[in-house]
């Protein structure tokens, strides 16, 4: 008998907003999936999904918690990929960022932008990201 159930993979994103814009990412081409697509900070969880989530934000952007407020963890959410047979189990944050300086960027991105809320939508972006972000602003 053939196991069809996908792969759990519990994750975390974090959206980082600064003067009503929102920090998006172009991933790389060395990344395990969605490569060449716009996301926010996010991450596969191998502990708490507050402490991933800093742990991903400094990796992924260089900032530093003193340099965020969290303004909203929201409700954990499933997107089902069953092109890659993966149960993505997403854990959302907010943050604000206090600084001016861009992001310093690691391998997994080959681009970043500040983008308003309503251009999301018309971005090549990860599963479910435009919803991710109004679960958490709404």
């Amino acid at each position: 008998m053939v196991n069809n159930l996908p792969r759990i993979q519990p994750v975390v994103t974090a959206f980082l907003i600064k003067n009503g814009k929102v920090l998006l990412f172009k991933r790389s081409q060395r990344v395990g999936s969605y490569r060449g697509r716009w996301a926010a900070v996010s991450g596969h969880m191998d502990t708490s999904p507050l402490a991933q989530v800093y742990t991903e934000i400094s990796e992924e952007t260089g900032y530093t918690p003193e340099e965020l407020v969290l303004l909203k963890e929201g409700q954990v959410f499933e997107y089902h990929d069953t092109a890659l047979g993966i149960l993505w189990q997403i854990h959302p944050f907010l943050f604000h960022l206090k600084i001016d300086r861009p992001p310093k960027i690691d391998w997994e991105h080959t681009d970043f932008r500040w983008v308003l809320p309503s251009e999301i939508a018309s971005l090549a972006t990860v599963p479910l990201l435009k919803e991710a972000f109004e679960s958490l602003s709404g």
